[in-house]
Order: C-alpha cells, then sequence, then structure tokens
C-alpha cells in the first residue's frame, strides 16, 4: 500500500451556466419570461428597457437567421418547411394591414374615456351574498353571529364543511339555537344552502319550491344510488308505482341544483396571449412571432463607456466586464428562444397543412421526432419549445403540443391522429338519439365505417377523456 500521483485525461459533459440559462429561458412560457426578463433589470445594471432588442456580435448563422425573423414574419411554403421564397413585399404590406383591421390588435383610444370593459370588477362571494340576506332579517345578536358562524363554514358548493356539534361546543351555542338559526339560512338564496349532503340539499329545495308529492321525496330519501345508475325499474317496484310515475318524479330532480354555490365560484376567466400567429395571406401561410408585450432589453450605452474608460481601476473595470457578459449572454439566449420557437412553428405549419387549410378532421398524426429530425434539433429541445407556449390562427388558438398526437391505424392504411378521433367520438355522441345512446361498440363499429378502426378499450378510454359519461348514464327518459 503507497500513495502515488498520477494524471488521467478523460472527458465529460458539462452544462456551462449560459447553457442552463438558454434551456431555462426556452421552457418559459410568456408571462414568465416577461417576469424573469424584469428581474434581470433589476438585478443587472448593465440592462435597460429599451424600443428594440439590443444585439450580440453577428458571428453566427443562428445570429443571422434570428435577425431576419425578429423584424418581419417569413412567408411559409406550402409544401416542405424548407421551402424558400423571395420576400414579398406586396403580401407582408397585406398582412400589416390585415394585422391592424383584425380584432386581434385593437385600435389605440388617447382620448381618456373611461370604458366599461377596463374597470376591474369583482364577481359577489358566496358568503356575501347570504351576509346581506341575514342583515334584513330580524335578528339578534346572538342568532347573527350563530348565523355568521355557519355562513363561515359553508363550503365553494354551498354545504356545511364542519360538524354541527362541533361548532356549537367550540362557541358555546346551544343545538336548539343552531337548529333554528339553519332552518333560517337554509332557506335564503340560493335554495338549498347549508345543506349538510346531496339528499338534504336536494330535499330543502323540494321544500322551498314546494314540489313535495309524497314520491318525489321517497326517491331522494331512499334511492339515490339508483337513481344515479338510473335503475328505474328497482324503484318503480319498490314504491309499488309504474316507470312512468318514476321518470315523472326523476325529471322534477333533475331540475334540482346538486351545487347551490356553483354560480359564486366562478373562477376569473385567464386570457392567453400567443407566442406566434399564423395567418393566411394569399394561398400562402404566415407565422409571426408576437413580441408585443415582451420587455426588450439592451446593454446601456453609459456602462459601454465605463468599460471602455482606461482610466477606471481594474475592480470597477472587472466588474462591469463581467455584468456585460451576463447581459450579452441573456440577450442572446432571448433572441436564440425566439429564433428556435419560430422555426418549430413554421415547420409544424409546413407538417399540418390540411389541418390549417381543411380543419381538425385533416389533422396528421405527428411527433416530437418528426419535427427534430426536420430542424437538426433534439427531441426534448422540440417539447420545451411546445410546452406552454401559443399559437393564434384562424382556427383558434392552440397550443403547440396540440399538433402532436400518436397514430391510430385505418382500414386503408392511413394513419389518423388521435384528436381527430376524439373528435369524430364527441361529435357522434351530440348526434346521437339522447334515448338511445351510442355504446362504445357501436361507436367502434361508426368508426369502423369511416375507415377508423379502434378497440372498444380505446374508445372508452377516448370518451374517458373528453368527460363523457358511458351510455347508460347518457341515456333520458323523458
Amino acid at each position: 500500500m503507497e500513495l502515488r500521483q498520477g494524471l488521467k485525461f478523460s472527458q465529460q459533459l458539462r452544462m456551462t451556466p449560459q447553457l442552463q440559462q438558454a434551456i431555462r429561458l426556452l421552457q418559459l412560457s410568456r408571462l414568465e419570461l416577461g417576469e424573469f426578463i424584469s428581474e434581470q433589470l433589476e438585478e443587472n445594471p448593465v440592462l435597460e428597457e429599451g424600443d428594440e432588442a439590443s444585439s450580440v456580435p453577428e458571428s453566427t448563422e443562428e445570429q443571422a437567421i434570428t435577425d431576419h425573423i425578429t423584424g418581419a414574419a417569413e412567408i411559409v411554403d406550402n409544401i416542405t418547411p424548407e421551402g424558400s421564397s423571395e420576400v414579398d413585399w406586396e403580401s407582408l404590406a397585406r398582412m400589416k394591414e390585415a394585422a391592424q383591421q383584425s380584432p386581434i390588435t385593437q385600435p389605440r383610444d388617447d382620448s381618456g374615456a373611461t370604458h366599461y370593459e377596463n374597470v376591474a370588477t369583482r364577481a359577489q362571494s358566496l358568503s356575501e351574498h347570504l351576509g346581506k340576506q341575514i342583515a334584513e332579517l330580524d335578528f339578534s345578536e346572538r342568532e347573527l353571529r350563530i348565523a355568521a358562524l355557519i355562513i363561515g363554514n359553508l363550503d365553494e358548493r354551498g354545504y356545511i364543511a364542519a360538524e354541527l356539534d362541533e361548532i356549537c361546543q367550540r362557541e358555546h351555542v346551544s343545538s336548539e339555537e343552531m337548529a333554528e338559526v339553519l332552518d333560517t339560512v337554509q332557506r335564503l338564496d340560493p335554495s338549498g344552502v347549508g345543506a349538510r349532503d346531496l339528499q338534504e340539499c336536494l330535499l330543502i329545495q323540494l321544500r322551498n319550491s314546494k314540489r313535495k308529492n309524497g314520491i318525489v321525496e321517497k326517491i331522494v330519501e331512499k334511492h339515490l344510488p339508483l337513481l344515479v345508475t338510473r335503475n328505474f325499474q328497482v324503484i318503480a317496484k319498490d314504491l309499488s308505482i309504474t316507470i312512468e310515475q318514476v321518470i315523472e318524479n326523476v325529471q322534477i330532480i333533475s331540475d334540482l341544483e346538486p351545487n347551490p354555490g356553483r354560480q359564486f365560484g366562478a373562477e376569473t376567466v385567464q386570457y392567453l396571449t400567443p407566442d406566434v400567429y399564423v395567418f393566411k395571406s394569399g394561398d400562402k401561410w404566415i407565422v409571426s412571432l408576437n413580441e408585443e408585450g415582451l420587455p426588450h432589453v439592451k446593454i446601456s450605452d453609459h456602462y459601454r463607456a465605463l468599460f471602455s474608460d482606461q482610466k477606471r481601476g481594474s475592480k470597477d473595470r472587472s466588474y462591469v466586464s463581467g455584468k456585460l457578459k451576463e447581459a450579452e449572454w441573456l440577450i442572446k439566449s432571448i433572441q436564440q428562444r425566439q429564433s428556435t420557437i419560430y422555426l418549430v412553428t413554421r415547420c409544424i405549419v409546413a407538417k399540418q397543412h390540411d389541418f390549417f387549410e381543411h380543419g381538425i378532421e385533416h389533422l396528421r398524426p405527428m411527433i416530437l421526432k418528426d419535427i427534430a429530425k426536420e430542424l437538426d434539433l433534439h427531441e426534448s429541445t422540440i417539447s420545451r419549445v411546445t410546452s406552454s407556449k401559443y399559437a393564434h390562427t384562424p382556427r383558434g388558438i392552440f397550443e403547440l403540443k396540440f399538433f402532436f398526437n400518436s397514430a391510430v391505424s385505418g382500414t386503408k392504411g392511413a394513419g389518423v391522429a388521435s384528436e381527430t378521433v376524439k373528435r369524430k367520438i364527441a361529435a357522434l355522441v351530440r348526434s346521437e338519439d339522447p334515448k338511445r345512446p351510442h355504446s362504445d361498440q357501436a361507436l367502434v363499429e361508426i368508426l369502423e365505417k369511416d375507415s377508423i378502426q379502434l378497440a372498444r378499450r380505446t374508445v372508452a378510454k377516448y370518451r374517458e377523456q373528453l368527460s363523457i359519461p358511458p351510455s347508460s348514464k347518457r341515456k333520458k327518459f323523458f
């Protein structure tokens, strides 16, 4: 045993901080990218916001591509993504005019007038709605306190989310007082609020609407599980009534609201800002990056001058030099991100040309490897580019991931995109007879007539992904 010194040469794959930053920026959404750029503007004094993005040394072919695509849209060939064409200035002028007239870009209004659409509003909550009604009642202070306890323990559905006995013990309230105030709360709007379970919620609504007839409440009290499975024969036999009477009372129940707080629990609509625009000009499809709303960063001329000043001390020059390099790498990474998104979208448009021309029925099967091979990029890069990136098209706003679908075999040997099959299943369900809905096997047979071969379990899987219940639960008796 002895110690020796020796030299060993080896190769290792290590990610530089600059490469890590480029990968991170590539997978950020548009909103996250804007927040990240704002953070960098605060942290790095060399960076400042300008009207146009600053450029880095133009020494690579990749930078030339970026410079070409950042300023204007490029005409996309209809057949192959790599097809080249000269710049059609007339088409670009028509594109600009169409963009100005499009509802996507609203004309700027500098009149100073306040528009109703721009006023921030907040939807009224369930507790606020109930509180206003309670305030109009002739309640004592103690009753108001108990009512506030009940309302404070309601969930988003309008059901009591806590045990009443625990509330009584904790707040030193008698069960009689709690029951009396609860009965009043359950008579407020929306009907059914303050229930402890679905059965009580339905019974409260039947009472408030005066629709109790002796049969409908028995169905709610004893046969809710059978009602879910639509086993009306067993209900009719147990209650000694006809199927027609069961169906008549089930129709009454179907008009009730199982979630009284639904109208107050609506979430605020989140609007998407597309990363790219895809639209047609003449017979060409055009891809244009959406740079609006993103902060444009550039390197401060003041700090460039400081770096060039030979009279500055070595520490100052070293600090400015480090910040300058960080700023240049950030700008280059942003440009690379935008360039890659553009190139990937352009390739997608070329390969899915039939979809843009004719609709969802013509969506082609496509995987990440197809685009990666076309652009000579890694599949992981394509995955990062297409995640949380959206394209505005004449057929709607789609995430770039939408255009990647597995292939479903057809009887004629041609593959069909799985998304297209899902849309066909949804359309068949919408057009079916509600009293005689299609079973999964019936859907298989109908699709086979359209040259699409699927197993029954695959149809069931697609149906579940579309949140479509089975035929037994879709069947309507009235």
